[in-house]
């Protein structure tokens, strides 16, 4: 089940061309292609005459033609023509998506059009800002349930065993987290003080010695994730609007999980930092870094994913789920109360 009204990740920006392409979201499959003026176009892909994907057609102008017996249909998904007949039953035409471009990434509505609004798309701060350095990610598929990575994102505790080589470090197995429910999402957090930097961040801190640090994780319906890692030298941690100047690192990792189906996901990221805004080496790092820990990640969640579908006795929850749990109960609300609007219309 999937909350529809809401905006997805659909591909990057250089993803969709001029040539037509399939995609699948919540189990659709999308053909996306751009207009003659360079705007994105997302419409159901099947021909409705013999379901024949349009993907396998042409684009003509702002048109796309199916590859079987030619009916053509514009960018709103309306057929506009039908060899060997001048009526064209309204019964051709296919749906539309509203898609919209930004942050580099195409953004697809899978629910009702009349409430796409773009002004709701996930706001990305410091995007543009020429003092903030940027890692562009990458589209990862990872073979689960998109609530896996969420009730991953919402658990920092886990870098302590999967990212030991990278993110992780011992304070981050006991320090208790601070959960916070908000309208849009739910927010696991803590500050750790004076510990030792984690291996990945010791190249970028701008300081020396232990650090105090903040795992900030944020997960939004449905599921889309905003990650803030703040180090600061030892003893000036605390509050995350009064760090000490030109003595801290912070990245912001933007995290975007699109579900495929129920048992596929493609996961968009990047990361922007406070820190080297022009140093490609330092982007290069930070990606290849974190596309190591993602990995393992995915190692991990592909087995969770058969080991939950296999299972012959009952999971049994700990208190490190507290997070993850709000953040599903929240959801399957969310969901809930969609489908019944839609029924009662």
């Amino acid at each position: 089940m999937y909350l529809r009204n809401t905006w997805y990740v659909a591909a990057w920006d250089t993803e969709v061309t001029r040539e037509p392409k399939q995609i699948k979201v919540l189990g659709e499959k999308i053909v996306v292609f751009r207009s003659q003026a360079g705007e994105p176009i997302a419409l159901m892909d099947a021909c409705p005459h013999r379901k024949l994907p349009l993907s396998k057609g042409r684009i003509k102008g702002d048109h796309i033609e199916c590859g079987y017996h030619g009916l053509t249909f514009d960018c709103s998904g309306t057929c506009v023509r039908v060899p060997g007949q001048d009526r064209i039953p309204a019964a051709t035409n296919v749906h539309s998506y509203p898609v919209v471009s930004r942050y580099d990434l195409v953004w697809i509505w899978m629910g009702d059009p009349a409430l796409a609004d773009p002004d709701k798309i996930f706001h990305i701060e410091h995007f543009d800002d020429p003092e903030w350095g940027i890692n562009r990610g990458d589209a990862i598929p990872f073979a689960c349930n998109y609530l896996y990575i969420t009730d991953n994102l919402l658990d920092p505790s886990h870098v302590a065993w999967v990212h030991q080589s990278s993110f992780g470090t011992a304070a981050c197995e006991e320090e208790p987290l601070t959960i916070t429910g908000t309208d849009n999402g739910v927010i696991v957090s803590r500050w750790m003080y004076d510990t030792e930097v984690a291996p990945f961040y010791k190249r970028l801190v701008p300081f020396e010695g232990n650090c105090d640090r903040e795992q900030h994780y944020e997960v939004r319906y449905p599921s889309l994730a905003y990650i803030k890692a703040i180090f600061v030298p030892a003893g000036s941690g605390g509050d995350a609007n009064n760090l000490p100047e030109g003595q801290y690192f912070q990245m912001d990792s933007y995290n975007f999980m699109t579900p495929i189906d129920e048992d596929t996901t493609r996961y968009f990221w990047f990361q922007v930092r406070n820190v080297s805004p022009n140093d490609e080496e330092v982007s290069n790092y930070m990606s290849e870094s974190v596309m190591h820990a993602f990995n393992e990640d995915r190692e991990i969640l592909v087995e969770v994913q058969k080991g939950m579908r296999d299972k012959i006795t009952r999971n049994v929850d700990i208190a490190i789920d507290a997070g993850p749990l709000l953040f599903r109960r929240r959801l399957q609300k969310l969901i809930a109360a969609e489908e019944n609007s839609n029924q009662e219309a």
